[in-house]
């Protein structure tokens, strides 16, 4: 659902005034301002104003706010629950039994100007088609739209994202490049790593390069777009009868970085055969061996899976052990050295552990 107007439904705590308006000067008064009472559209308060005030009526309805992500509200019945995710004026909701959405719909609209999308099947440009055995999600008229935009809409489509023979750096000798339309093309492929953790590698690598874009790099990001023309429907699936067991990988990339030599972090986290969060980003430190720098990818991937595991709770799901696999012996090791109480439970083939 939408709601119309929603920074008008907003009260304001703080005195604010404003100026009159052009045009609807009051002629006896004309120096006099506006005490205002309830916010509205360009007032600084305005976002936080519609929240608390959409907050409170939730939790007055019975709903609990998410205690990891704030803008999620739930409602509990007895073998039912209702799950409400708020993105600004924006409300996705759904719920264990279709009669739960129907008295939210009805509470909501009763109380605030509303109107009813239907079903979820597009939002902030991702496509979600809901069918009896899950949920496909996918950016394709994002890519579409996005190869338009560039020109390379008629590209030569290319089998694979990069070489794994290349490796960029400055290329301070290289061609310079316009650097507003390279940027511009990388903010447009980070936006669509949401729905497409292949290139997600790839796109940042090119990303560190925004500085002083040279044709090398153009090149490289290019390869990537005619990939995407190659591979325009390709997309998450979370199949309806997955398990909800939470486990994870690491690993990392020894020195990938030609410029300073360092390393690169790598995680995903599954749920399940469900793929839900990942990551690729350039470790802030100089690891001086394999085992440091997987180390060090690990420790973010923990960090990732504890947020989850919180995350979860506000669901109802409790994970108790949660798996983190890495193929590095060393680093496995070394953990278990700095943790001795995860020893027992160490995997006996070191593969994974606890």
């Amino acid at each position: 659902m939408d709601v119309k107007s929603a920074f008008l439904n907003g009260f304001i705590n703080e005195e604010v005034y404003v100026e009159q308006p052009p045009g609807f000067e009051d002629s006896k008064f004309p120096n006099h301002v506006f005490k205002l009472t309830k916010a509205f559209y360009g007032l600084k308060q305005a976002p936080r104003a519609w929240y608390e005030r959409l907050s409170n009526f939730l939790i007055e309805k019975g709903f609990e706010k998410g205690k990891v992500d704030t803008t999620l509200f739930i409602k509990r019945y007895k073998n039912d629950i209702l799950v409400v995710q708020i993105y600004v004026d924006d409300i996705i909701f759904g719920s264990t039994n279709e009669c739960h959405c129907k008295e939210f719909s009805k509470l909501m609209q009763d109380e605030f100007e509303m109107s009813m999308m239907g079903e979820l099947s597009f939002f902030l440009g991702l496509q979600i088609k809901q069918r009896k055995d899950g949920t496909f999600i996918n950016q394709a008229k994002y890519i579409k739209d996005m190869l338009k935009k560039f020109g390379l809409e008629n590209a030569k489509p290319q089998a694979t994202l990069m070489s794994s023979s290349t490796k960029l750096d400055k290329d301070e000798g290289g061609k310079c490049v316009d650097s507003k339309l390279y940027c511009s093309m990388i903010g447009s492929l980070l936006y669509l790593t949401a729905s497409r953790p292949d290139i997600l590698f790839s796109v940042c690598l090119c990303a560190r390069f925004q500085a002083s874009p040279r044709e090398s790099h153009l090149i490289a990001i290019k390869r990537i777009f005619r990939y995407l023309r190659d591979t325009p429907c390709l997309g998450l699936w979370y199949p309806r009868d997955s398990t909800f067991n939470l486990h994870a990988y690491s690993d990392a990339d020894y020195g990938g970085c030609k410029i300073d030599r360092k390393s690169t972090s790598g995680t995903c986290q599954f749920l399940g055969s469900m793929l839900i969060s990942w990551f690729s980003k350039k470790q802030n430190n100089l690891a001086l061996s394999t085992t440091e720098a997987e180390y060090i990818s690990l420790g973010s991937c923990c960090d990732h899976v504890l947020w989850m595991k919180q995350q979860l709770l506000d669901y109802g799901i409790k994970v108790e052990t949660i798996p983190l696999k890495c193929d590095n012996t060393s680093a496995i090791c070394l953990t278990i050295k700095s943790h001795p109480t995860l020893y027992n439970q160490t995997y006996r083939n070191k593969s994974s552990f606890h």
